[in-house]
């Protein structure tokens, strides 16, 4: 085709691929986490179930591009309390609303379960949901993620069969990578938190955008890697450093705290 015959075509298509990777990411994080509790034998089936439904949510949307984009378009307007400024609400702002909430709930949820909710050894978590559950909160976020993934999209290609061959091509790497993300994921607490608290974040900045309150996600992405960079760090660390472990029940009810050169 003659418009690959153009290099303009491969950069945009490069670039286009690595931004949907990227916005794949808490994707494929929310997918790991929710996916954990389900039976090991039905995990590798749910993420791939949950990457394929976000694959095909992605193409749809595309192909409605041009009903995508009058989505942005005000629906009604709201008088915000307080002030004299009046917010135009779109189906895009509904949707990030909405989304918004479901990662904070769900992310909340999440790390309440396994701070004092629920109990887990290493390596085995209980399972506590079925795979029609799971799939049904995979689809409600791959809604929102497809979504905003799309309007990215726009922004930066105006041509929608190259839109599809940089989320097929996406889709593809989160596919291949996925098993690895998950399993680093579950296998180490601390960066199951650190990631249910991306989560979060990205739910303050979903809900901050439905009210028209851009946050650069430059700075969104940089906080979350130089967190991750701290924590890799620390794993490191824990390697050399043999760790003391106290049990309560061994302490003297005199000895409230002990201190360990």
């Amino acid at each position: 085709m003659e418009i690959f015959a153009n290099p303009d075509t491969w950069i945009s298509l490069l670039t286009l691929t690595f931004m949907e990777v990227v916005l794949g990411i808490d994707n494929i994080v929310f997918i790991s986490i929710i996916v954990a509790r389900l039976p090991k034998e039905q995990q590798a089936k749910g993420r791939t179930i949950g990457l394929m439904l976000a694959l095909v949510f992605r193409v749809i949307l595309l192909l409605f591009i041009s009903y995508i984009v009058q989505a942005k378009e005000p629906l009604f307007t709201l008088e915000l309390p307080f002030t004299a400024d009046v917010l135009d609400v779109s189906i895009r702002d509904l949707i990030l609303f909405a989304g918004g909430l479901f990662l904070l709930a769900k992310s909340t949820t999440e790390i309440h379960n396994k701070l004092e909710g629920e109990e887990e050894t290493q390596g085995s978590a209980k399972p506590t949901a079925t795979l029609g559950k799971i799939l049904i909160q995979i689809i409600l976020i791959d809604i929102v993620f497809s979504f905003d993934s799309i309007l990215t999209a726009v922004g930066l290609v105006d041509n929608v069969l190259i839109m599809i061959i940089a989320v097929v091509i996406s889709m593809v790497i989160m596919l291949l990578f996925a098993k690895y993300v998950s399993d680093f994921v579950n296998k180490h607490p601390t960066i199951k938190m650190l990631a249910l608290s991306f989560l979060l974040l990205i739910g303050v900045m979903l809900v901050a955008e439905a009210f028209h309150v851009e946050i650069p996600k430059g700075y969104i992405y940089f906080a979350m890697f130089f967190s991750l960079l701290v924590e890799m760090l620390n794993m490191k660390l824990r390697k050399k450093v043999e760790p003391v472990h106290l049990r309560q029940s061994d302490l003297k009810d005199d000895d409230a705290y002990t201190i360990i050169d």
